[in-house]
């Protein structure tokens, strides 16, 4: 009995070496792209091949990113520089002389990292312009962007920060008080990787120029010099550079530039010096330009050893003559553009003095305003007002039908007064108050008047070309033109009424605004209506304009279905229903029809009308399906939409590769568990069969009498070893 069991044991242990077990040294791993990682396969058993399948099914071999090392029973499998479309189920594959296989199989999923794209820091931007601050970060997932500016972050928008879609942020209205640094962070909630860039937001204003001396004098031929000065402000501190006749000036004897060129000196004046000198101030925010002007006087005439200079500015009306001690400035027909300061500057070789004196210009009234016919209607006040120019100042009046309205106002008219206006509300109470008022402004010099048109406004005159466009079951757009005259009072929305042409109620829709389309909603399929359209002012509403019929479209079967494929979950499918033209009734249900393009048989899904998606399961690996889409309503059936899709492979994690998916101390347990049981039901076997065995001490050992020979006991303490 012993050699027996000896010998089934030896059976089982040596049928055990023949089957191959295969493990991976890593089940599940996740891989940063552009990252390397190596896996190893070991067989217990003896394999006559060895071989790595890639997650298409496909046998690898070795290349740039793959390499494979082979050592007997152990296989190394090594990627580099990890891409998005490396994740998959790999698998390794063992063969023995049998033709026996198993495998084992590793799951490597890819990761974007927080990568952070051409972030530019600092970021430039024009003082005024609407910023955008780029911060390109991609990572897979999509990551979460926030803002932070001064330590604090930028929640929600404001009048002054935008979040993009694309998660860049926008600065309204930039200016300098928003320089700074702002921060882009970055986060992937389900790794916890967080990363953050710190831009620098920069803010340039273009040049502003100041002038203190805006023209100068001098006299050719004496050795005099005149400094120019050209103050520049702007960020960055701007560039100053001088022109003359649209050449830049360049450093020399005769040109002296001081302070970073805000300052220009001509040395030893000639006659061709006079003219415009350009200060030319630039940055990167853009470019200003100012000029100034050196006026040049010549020697004309010695008369009895006094020297007499003339010099006559180009539009002939100014003069001035002078000679040394004296100076007379002439203006010819003297016009308003010559009011202001006159600065007459003495110069000398150790100083100079200057005197100002002011041209005062007095002039009649000069009315400022063209608007002369102003529009109301009984009860609604209206302002009337007169502008006027003058000097000295002028007096104003009203009048009304030769009669002066007093300044205090009278009845329903109010007189209001500032200086150089004027103005006169009117509350028209009657057809009286309508027609002509007249302002009048006096001063010394002369004396003015102009003549106000109150007109009485009317409504608008009626709307025309009134059009239907988009007609359907349900809805149907409504355009016109607007009306020739709005009344004298602008208009302010359009009324568009509608009814069933069998029904004597009118339904009203007003206009967006002036806007002179209209959308109207919720018709009754099948019917026809009528339609006009009025124009609505502050006096009130216009005539309708003429009515027009349309007909909205019957119900009719929806139009065929517009579907989009996406795949699903293990072996399901995802068909997106795309909202349809529902031929005036709701959607009741989607009849899909699927099979496989080896099949005859059709299977039938009944899908509810209110589903955007369609979910077909189970389906079987590695087949080509063809699908048939029909919506229906009440009136009846679309026209069929047609799909086909393919099934992918079957993954790679199979039965047989059940037990590759433990580890080697499980699979050693399982034998063990499996070897126990085996003895067990030997042992049963031959108590019944032979009265012998384990089972067999244990009993004689609790039931027998103590009178039992030694033999017997030295033959149950013998089978008792034999099964230890």
């Amino acid at each position: 009995m012993i050699r027996t069991v000896l010998c089934f044991l030896g059976l089982l242990i040596g049928g055990s070496q023949g089957v191959l077990q295969v493990s991976i040294s890593l089940k599940k791993v996740e891989l940063s792209v552009g990252e390397s990682k190596f896996f190893t396969c070991t067989v217990i058993g003896e394999p006559v091949s060895l071989d790595w399948y890639n997650p298409q099914g496909e046998r690898m071999v070795p290349s740039q990113r793959v390499a494979l090392h082979n050592e007997g029973v152990r296989s190394r499998l090594t990627l580099y520089n990890a891409k998005i479309e490396d994740a998959g189920i790999y698998r390794c594959q063992a063969n023995d002389a049998q033709g026996h296989t198993q495998e084992a199989t590793v799951v490597l999923e890819i990761y974007q990292k927080l990568t952070f794209r051409d972030v530019r820091s600092p970021q430039e931007f024009r003082q005024g312009d609407v910023a955008e601050v780029v911060c390109d970060v991609t990572s897979s997932p999509v990551p979460v962007v926030s803002w932070f500016y001064n330590n604090m972050e930028i929640i929600e928008d404001t009048e002054k920060f935008q979040l993009l879609q694309n998660n860049n942020l926008q600065v309204q209205r930039v200016t300098k008080a928003d320089e700074g640094v702002y921060r882009c962070e970055a986060r992937v909630e389900a790794r916890g990787e967080i990363d953050f860039r710190d831009i620098i937001l920069v803010v340039n204003v273009p040049p502003v120029i100041s002038v203190p001396q805006q023209s100068f004098n001098a006299t050719a031929d004496y050795g005099e010099s005149v400094t120019f000065t050209c103050r520049a402000y702007g960020s960055p501190e701007p560039d100053v550079t001088w022109h003359r006749k649209g050449v830049q000036l360049q450093e020399s004897e005769r040109y002296v530039m001081r302070a970073r060129g805000t300052t220009l000196t001509v040395r030893n004046i000639q006659q061709d010096d006079g003219g415009s000198y350009t200060c030319k101030a630039s940055n990167k925010a853009g470019e200003v330009e100012h000029e100034l002007f050196l006026k040049v006087f010549e020697i004309s005439y010695t008369h009895q050893g006094h020297i007499y200079l003339i010099k006559i500015f180009p539009d002939g009306r100014v003069e001035v003559r002078g000679r040394y001690g004296e100076s007379i400035l002439t203006i010819v027909g003297v016009k308003l553009s010559d009011w202001g300061r006159f600065d007459c500057e003495a110069l000398s070789r150790i100083g100079g003095h200057q005197k100002s004196m002011f041209l005062d210009i007095e002039y009649a009234p000069k009315f400022q305003t063209n608007h002369t016919i102003f529009f109301s209607w009984e009860g609604n006040p209206v302002n009337i007002s007169c502008d006027v120019m003058s000097n000295p100042p002028a007096t104003m009046l009203w009048r009304r039908e030769k009669l002066t309205i007093p300044s205090e106002g009278a009845g329903n008219m109010r007189v209001y007064s500032a200086p150089g206006r004027s103005l006169l509300e009117v509350t028209p109470m009657s057809d009286r108050d309508f027609g002509r008022y007249n302002c009048t402004a006096r001063n010394n010099i002369g004396m003015r008047f102009q003549e106000f048109i109150l007109a009485q406004a009317d409504v608008p005159s009626n709307p025309y070309s009134v059009r239907l466009s988009s007609v359907a079951q349900r809805v149907a757009t409504v355009t016109f033109t607007k009306p020739d005259s709005h009344g004298g009072v602008p208009i302010s929305h359009y009324l568009v009424k509608y009814k069933d042409i069998s029904s004597q109620d009118w339904k009203d829709m007003k206009s967006q605004g002036t806007q002179t389309v209209v959308l109207l909603t919720n018709l009754e399929p099948n019917t026809t209506y009528e339609v006009r359209v009025a124009a609505v002012n502050g006096k009130g509403q216009g005539e309708f304009s003429r009515t027009e019929s349309f007909q909205t479209l019957p119900i009719r079967e929806p139009s065929p279905p517009s579907v989009q494929g996406q795949r699903g979950v293990g072996k399901a499918y995802r068909l997106g229903l795309v909202k349809q033209d529902d031929g005036g009734m709701p959607i009741l249900e989607y009849i899909v029809k699927y099979k496989t393009d080896k099949e005859e048989q059709w299977m039938t899904k009944l899908v509810p009308g209110v589903n955007d998606f369609v979910l077909l399961q189970p389906l079987q690996w590695n087949t080509q399906y063809e699908v048939e889409i029909t919506a229906r309503n009440v009136k009846g059936l679309s026209e069929p939409t047609f799909v086909k899709f393919s099934m992918p492979q079957k993954p790679d994690i199979t039965a047989d590769s059940l037990f590759s998916g433990l580890g080697l101390g499980a699979v050693v347990g399982v034998g063990l568990a499996g070897l126990l049981l085996l003895l067990v039901l030997v042992d049963v076997s031959c108590f019944f069969l032979r009265q012998c065995g384990l089972l067999m001490c244990i009993t004689r050992k609790l039931c027998s009498k103590k009178t039992a020979t030694s033999g017997k006991s030295k033959e149950l303490e013998e089978g008792k070893a034999a099964y230890l």
